[in-house]
């Protein structure tokens, strides 16, 4: 539709001496991705976890963290409180009287760093022991170095995959709805906190510095468990978003797929020769153990399994050689010319066919059939084992 129209305007502007007007449809273009149709198979989920790509939801870490930091805050408050205050006291008061060189300031330097880092030590342990928390819960344990790799070949500029990325993906837009949310659901979460302690908040400038502390600390602690657990709902919509867009991601074509099952299992053609190889050595193997049968079971036609029956070393008549049509006829041939019974027995023949393999003894429900048929052996004088 889009060249039909081009095609008209620019023939237009012939008729009127003005220039052709040309566009790269290539822009229009359907996306490289528009062909992965199939789902990811195991190894590729494998090997993107191995790289540390899996789906997972920042909300929840987010959330986390501020619970168990804030938490930690709350409980150390008291501590956390006289701290500041001795820090205070003493550049207020007894730091007047210090001489100010280059030696005092470092020192003084140091003590506030250690003071500093010991007052955020159990905030930072907290808010690290949260995270890995969040992140186990949701992918398990792994890890993995490779997305600190620099890989130059991923550096492609393309402005109309960078425009559609920043505008146009479902990323951005899920991004924009969660800051709108976060925003909206945080301002109306604190208005009502506050309203409902508003009074007590006017009060604060009537009442000691410990006190009114402590009601900032209680409003913002309320403040902030609302809106972790605001953060925590969100979560569950968005890691199903980003499971889904993980799994987008990852899906193949089905010529992708065609190739990783052929390194997985192999050539196909290969696989199959390998069986037909297999197969052929079994034959031959079966071939050369049909001369030690005592009697061959035939369908008469169809089916043919070869009996071989050794009180010393087998429980029970054994199968050593079946098969059927060309492969029947083959084992009846080669019985016929070593001098092996060969005796006709339609059902039994067809049972112990489609029921037994190669090595497998006869079945308590097939002894008696199969004592027939030793019996007519007896009476053939073609048994030497005396059962």
């Amino acid at each position: 539709m889009l060249e039909l129209l081009l095609e008209k305007y620019n023939r237009w502007n012939c008729e009127r001496g003005l220039p052709d007007f040309t566009f790269d449809l290539q822009l229009f273009a359907a996306p490289e991705d528009e062909g992965r149709t199939e789902e990811p198979t195991e190894k590729k989920l494998r090997e993107a976890r191995e790289k540390g790509q899996a789906a997972k939801t920042q909300e929840l870490s987010q959330a986390i963290v501020v619970i168990f930091g804030f938490f930690v805050i709350f409980m150390f408050s008291s501590w956390i409180y006289d701290s500041i205050i001795s820090i205070l006291k003493h550049y207020l008061t007894s730091f007047s009287g210090v001489s100010i060189t280059e030696r005092t300031v470092l020192r003084e330097l140091y003590s506030l760093i250690f003071v500093t880092g010991k007052i955020l030590l159990p905030v930072f342990i907290a808010a690290s022991i949260a995270a890995i928390i969040a992140n186990i819960a949701q992918v398990g344990f792994q890890f993995s170095t490779h997305p600190l790799k620099f890989d130059l070949s991923k550096i492609k500029f393309d402005p109309a995959t960078v425009m559609k990325k920043v505008f146009f993906s479902k990323q951005v837009a899920m991004n924009l709805f969660k800051s709108v949310f976060k925003v909206t659901a945080i301002g109306i979460i604190s208005y009502l906190i506050i309203k409902s302690d508003f009074d007590r908040i006017l009060a604060l400038p009537d009442i000691s510095v410990p006190a009114a502390l402590k009601i900032i600390l209680i409003s913002a602690f309320k403040i902030i468990i609302w809106a972790s657990l605001l953060l925590l709902l969100l979560s569950i919509p968005d890691y199903i978003f980003q499971k889904k867009e993980f799994i987008d991601s990852l899906k193949m074509t089905k010529e992708e797929l065609k190739q990783e099952l052929k390194e997985t299992m192999g050539d196909p053609y290969l696989r199959a020769r390998l069986k037909e190889m297999q197969r052929e050595i079994v034959m031959k193997n079966m071939i050369k153990e049909v001369p030690k049968a005592d009697v061959v079971v035939t369908n008469p036609t169809h089916y043919a399994v070869a009996l071989k029956y050794d009180r010393d070393t087998m429980e029970a008549p054994t199968v050593i050689a079946k098969g059927a049509d060309s492969m029947a006829l083959r084992i009846r041939r080669i019985a016929g010319e070593n001098d092996i019974a060969i005796i006709e027995n339609r059902p039994l023949a067809r049972e112990m066919y489609e029921r037994l393999e190669i090595g497998d003894i006869i079945p308590e429900d097939l002894f008696y059939a199969v004592s027939l048929v030793y019996a007519e052996l007896f009476k053939q004088k073609k048994f030497k084992e005396a059962i």
